[in-house]
Parts: C-alpha cells; structure tokens; sequence
C-alpha cells in the first residue's frame, strides 16, 4: 500500500510518499510560498534527481495537484496514477481533548478539529486547508487525521492542570496539551526496540531537540508529563521561543516598552530563546561556531539551553521515580555531539556514564552510553513521516 503524508503549514506543504510493506521513502518533497509570488515545489524521487519547478501556487490545492503530477511525472515519477495512492495521512497539530489517538477522517472530525482553532491558530487552519485540498482531488481515498497532541492525552490531570483558577479550564480548556507527540511515541518505541526491550517494561525520557524543543516522560509505554503547554511556547529555551519564564515579565517590559500582547507574544515566540540570547542566530550550528570563535553570548545562549534541559530530565525523573534509559533526537539531539555530552555532565547523579566514542555519531541509531551505565542513553532520529504512514495504515488496511 503507498501512503502519502501531507504536513499543510499555512503557505507551505511537505509530503512523502511511503511505500508501507517496505517501509520506503518513494518521492519526498515540498511546496513553498503556496499563495504568494514565486511558488517553488521541490520533489526529489528515490534513486533520481531533484527537480526544482518555480510555478504558480494560488492556493493549497493547487498544491497538492502539483505533487500529484510530479509523483506520476513520466520522467521524474514513482507511480503511474492516482489510483496507486491509497491513502493519505495528515499531520494535525491541536486535536485538543477530543482525539487521543489517530482517527479516519469524516464530517464529525471535521468540525472537531476547526473547534481545535483557537488552540492552533497558526496551524490548524492550515491543516484544515490541505485536508480539503486533498479530498477535492481525492475524494474516494481514505485519509487519517494524525495529531501532535494526541500521544500526550495519557498525561494525569495532577500533570496537565495549570494552577489558575478552575474555571478557566472549564470555559475554555486552559491546560497543558504538548507538541511533537507523533515523534515522542515513535522515538520512545525505538528506543526500546534498540535496547531489545518492549516499551511497556521501561521508563523513557525523550529529548526532541530542535528549533523547536520538547521533553517527555514515558513511563511504560504512556506519556506522563511532557514540557510544552497550552501553546509550544512553554518549556524549554528553544531556537526563537523563549521557554518557561516568570509571566509578570510580559506585564513589566510590555510597561517598559510600550508593547501590546500581540507584539510581546510575538517577542516571546519569533525574537527569544537562543536567537535572543546569542545575537546570533537560531540555528544551533551557527552559536556553536561562535562560541568555539570566543562569542560569549553564544556560549552562554548554548549553556543556559544544556542546563534547561538537564532540568527538565531530572524533573521527569522524579515525575515516573525513576528512568531507564534517555533517547535524544530530531535535529540538535541527534546531531550535536557535544551537546549531548554537555547535557550527560548533569545527569551523573543518575549513574550515566556516556561513551565518548559512541557517542560521535549523527543522525544514526546508536547507544550512546558504557555498557555500566545505569542509565541507557540513546541517540535516536526521529521518523514522523514514517510514524503518521503507519498509524494510517493500521486504521485503514
């Protein structure tokens, strides 16, 4: 069975196309700058050469017919019709308190995640469009709807309350929901798998670190606690956002400044974490350049980032009494080096112990850790795609 999986954003798509008795990546690619001048689509077929196509994209299902004809392009293609899609999967970011596990897509799931807007405003509106799209061009191919937040639903309410009052989490749903959880579940599985262990008998934090980061606490195979909020903002220092903060700090410098909410939150979101930190960039290569240079700032920015993370670990180790083994994963954890080191110094406490040698590795499945560790650490690349082709096939097949 192929599979395609769509990530809508608001003016951008990605897709793959995944054979599922195989598991193969057969074309991948994206569209950009979908509804604004000079639309790209860049698809890159297995065992052939990217192709770069500058060409209108007024709308999302426009789009969408553009990755359908290239993935049956006679020359650049890896299927001969529509007809050999046989279902869609797409990545949903806010199903709020209403799915808690992966759905097949009808009306009712619909209305249910345009009910989610408000929690995503950003995405779900997004999401909502490539859906639409798709079912325009696809109207008899099934299609599942995979959310970011649905892994996250085991958490207790001891875990997911906030302490304001009540009522606001009555009116308007006001708690914690988490992100990135199609990646926690995955990475959390293999992890184990790697150990030779299955999920249910271990206790497991996930360290997706990227430009946007998340921490999770995975206590026999169910999420118990995880460091994103209500919105992805919370938790830790990320590449523009700025993680947990003292919130009469908005009060006091929007005073200061003269800010709105709408300005300070875009402050908070777009301008903070290690972006505002270093004053050099967000991308975490780039600090790490500058601070081997001398670049204080950089260096402070990358330190202040290892310990919120060493934080939130220990946290969570005390959240489930106890850990396991430690995966780090997406782009900084499975391929900033010294960084995972860095964050491993903290954890002695816990009886790691990590491998300098096994540990110079990217991007590769590997345990990071002495065979005397007491606690098994992991690098582990993240697979969302694969994880959304799969939760869709097991609904549909």
């Amino acid at each position: 069975m192929n599979i395609l999986v769509i990530n809508c954003g608001s003016s951008s798509l990605k897709y793959q196309l995944i054979d599922s008795d195989s598991e193969a990546v057969l074309a991948k690619g994206l569209c950009e700058r979908i509804g604004i001048d000079k639309s790209v689509i860049t698809h890159t077929p297995a065992g052939k050469d990217k192709v770069v196509l500058e060409t209108p994209m007024p709308n999302h299902t426009v789009a969408v017919k553009l990755v359908i004809d290239a993935l049956t392009n006679k020359e650049h293609g890896v299927i001969d019709s529509l007809d050999a899609i046989h279902a869609v999967g797409h990545r949903v970011v806010h199903g709020g308190e209403k799915f808690a596990t992966s759905v097949i897509i009808d009306d009712t799931v619909m209305k249910a995640i345009e009910e989610c807007n408000d929690l995503a405003p950003l995405h779900n509106p997004a999401n909502l469009i490539g859906i639409n799209s798709c079912k325009e061009i696809m109207p008899n191919v099934p299609m599942v709807a995979v959310f970011d937040t649905a892994f996250h639903q085991t958490m207790p309410e001891k875990a997911y309350l906030y302490g304001l009052p009540y009522e606001y989490y009555e009116k308007y749903k006001v708690r914690r929901y988490g992100f990135h959880g199609t990646s926690h579940d995955y990475v959390s599985a293999h992890a184990a798998e790697i150990m030779g262990k299955t999920r249910d008998a271990l206790k497991i934090i996930v360290c997706h670190l990227g430009n946007g980061g998340s921490i999770s606490a995975v206590d026999h195979g169910k999420c118990v606690d995880t460091s994103m909020g209500l919105t992805p903002l919370e938790g830790i220092i990320m590449g523009t956002r700025s993680g947990d903060i003292d919130p009469a700090i908005c009060d006091f410098i929007c005073r200061k400044e003269n800010l709105t909410s709408v300005e300070m939150n875009n402050i908070l979101n777009k301008k903070s974490g290690v972006l505002g930190l270093s004053k050099v960039s967000s991308d975490f290569r780039d600090i790490e350049a500058a601070a081997n240079q001398g670049n204080q700032l950089a260096k402070a920015a990358l330190e202040a980032f290892y310990y919120k993370v060493a934080k939130y670990i220990g946290a969570y180790v005390a959240a489930m009494n106890g850990v396991d083994a430690i995966a780090f994963t997406a782009g900084v954890g499975e391929n900033n080096i010294s960084g995972r080191a860095k964050i491993a110094e903290y954890l002695g406490y816990l009886g790691t112990q990590i491998d300098p040698e096994k540990n110079n590795v990217r991007g590769e499945d590997q345990v990071i850790s002495t065979p005397d560790s007491k606690v098994t650490l992991l690098c582990v690349p993240t697979n969302e795609e694969l994880a959304i082709a799969r939760q869709t096939l097991a609904l549909v097949k």
